[in-house]
């Protein structure tokens, strides 16, 4: 199934509702805000028509860097992500592998998703499994599009993937010791995975951790 966020984000909140309104005229389940460049009263206000009217909102995250990657000032995205969930939203961009932002039940406050995005891949599978739990969302974009056979095998190729990390760790398995070993073995019967695992596997992201506060703390 194929779908998009329409994005709200607009210069003012009158403009914003009435992107939100005609969404939902066009039966559009879900919509995005930029809830930084919108800021947190636009956001709360969008987050207020959505849950009234039936919709759905993902938050998107842009101009994060400027607020939370300086180790000199700024925010910690921590810190932005729980005044994100006392603003309103129903799952936020997360980046890639952190899963620092799910799982923690906060007094009555509604839950907020973490959204997986970002470079992430089929040899991922293990980590983000292991990591974000059952309670998120894996956006893969280049990782199924990338897919030689064409997106539809790329979509086969995660599923696949996704579902034999879920097996093998209700089976007691450790996906950080054993997660290429679970995707090889499944390869062996999905040919779609087999040729993802082929295309990704010299495919790194290498760069220096950017949460200072982890660092400082260890």
């Amino acid at each position: 199934m194929k779908g998009h966020y329409l994005n709200a984000t607009a210069g003012t909140c009158e403009e914003m509702i009435k992107r939100a309104v005609f969404a939902r005229e066009l039966g559009v389940p879900i919509i995005m805000h930029d809830y930084l460049t919108g800021g947190f009263t636009a956001n709360t206000s969008l987050a207020h028509y959505c849950r009234d009217n039936g919709l759905l909102l993902h938050i998107h995250r842009a101009m994060h860097a400027v607020l939370y990657r300086q180790k000199n000032h700024g925010m910690h995205f921590r810190v932005l992500a729980k005044a994100l969930r006392m603003s309103g939203g129903d799952h936020i961009h997360a980046g890639t592998v952190v899963g620092k932002l799910e799982g923690e039940h906060w007094v009555s406050m509604p839950g907020v998703l973490p959204v997986a995005s970002g470079g992430i891949h089929v040899w991922h599978m293990p980590a983000l499994t292991e990591r974000f739990g059952d309670d998120s969302v894996l956006q893969f974009g280049g990782g199924t599009l990338g897919h030689p056979w064409g997106n539809a095998p790329g979509a086969v190729a995660n599923r696949v993937a996704l579902e034999a990390c879920v097996q093998a760790r209700n089976e007691g398995r450790d996906l950080a010791r054993e997660g290429n070993d679970i995707l090889r073995e499944a390869s062996k019967w999905s040919p779609e995975l087999a040729d993802a695992c082929e295309v990704w596997k010299e495919i790194t992201f290498d760069f220096d951790p950017v949460d200072k506060l982890d660092k400082e703390t260890k």
